[in-house]
């Protein structure tokens, strides 16, 4: 499966966890982020390509009061250290039941990172480890790699476009097609 063939790709948004970094459930710990295989270099060779990057993350954490804003940002700032520099991050602190516009599935995060970006929702690429993230793309006008991991349902996996099996293929496919619409 690949991207559609007629859209003009100038940004990448990644899901932080279980995509960017190991997942560790409610984590606002800067000293327990590690990078999943490859993101480094997925993310180098995005920023390479000229790609607009950024992070799009739920933090429900926030909204249970595990952890205050500051503390999940000081957390996302070690997973630009190890794995950025990001051009934006847009951070849900919602739980699944607030019903706000951000959190993912919902577009929120990924329309406002476009704008941030200075990009149409169209020209950019999410990828991420649930449907969920995917699912937010989608509804923004965007499009959505899939990265499974071991917690992602086989729904998720079933009803994707476009499925990367590592975080370093999926950006792999997106530098292709933004090098194609550039030619």
């Amino acid at each position: 499966m690949a991207l559609l063939p007629d859209r003009v790709v100038r940004g990448l948004l990644f899901d932080r966890d279980d995509t960017l970094v190991v997942d560790v459930p409610y984590n606002a710990d800067p000293e327990l982020v590690v990078p999943v295989a490859g993101a480094a270099r997925a993310v180098a060779t995005a920023r390479a390509a000229g790609l607009r990057i950024g992070v799009v993350t739920n933090q429900g954490v926030i909204a249970k009061g595990w952890a205050t804003r500051d503390q999940v940002d000081a957390t996302n700032q070690r997973v630009d250290d190890l794995v950025g520099p990001f051009d934006v991050w847009c951070v849900c602190p919602h739980g699944k039941d607030d019903g706000c516009r951000c959190r993912k599935p919902q577009p929120g995060m990924v329309l406002d990172a476009a704008e941030r970006l200075g990009l149409d929702p169209a020209e950019l690429v999410v990828v991420g480890d649930i449907g969920a993230d995917v699912g937010a793309a989608l509804a923004a006008g965007a499009q959505g790699v899939l990265v499974p991991t071991d917690r992602t349902r086989a729904e998720e996996v079933a009803a994707a476009t476009t499925v990367a099996a590592t975080i370093e293929e999926a950006v792999a496919l997106v530098v292709e097609r933004a090098a194609r619409t550039e030619a």
